[in-house]
């Protein structure tokens, strides 16, 4: 019979060690001004409202029944994106 490999025990941080915090999602997102929402879901942020309507139509092209918005982070505003008639 081989031996047992030797067991370690690992010892608590101490209060003195600072714990490293994980980037969160939510955070990424808020980095920039304008969030894409589709279904009411955050999917990606963009710096200017003219690059996320653009992204927002493009997604509305090829899903019309989805909900797309773009939230505004600054103001608080929610634009919704519909098709043209045209």
């Amino acid at each position: 019979m081989s031996d047992r490999p030797e067991i370690r025990i690992r010892k608590n941080p101490s209060a003195d060690e600072p714990l490293l915090e994980m980037p969160s999602q939510s955070r990424r997102a808020e980095a920039m001004r304008f969030l894409l929402k589709v279904d009411r879901q955050i999917k990606s942020p963009y710096p200017t409202f003219e690059v996320a309507e653009e992204a927002a139509l493009a997604i509305k092209h090829g899903h019309p029944i989805v909900q797309v918005a773009v939230y505004d982070t600054v103001d608080g505003i929610n634009t919704p994106i519909k098709l043209s008639e045209s």
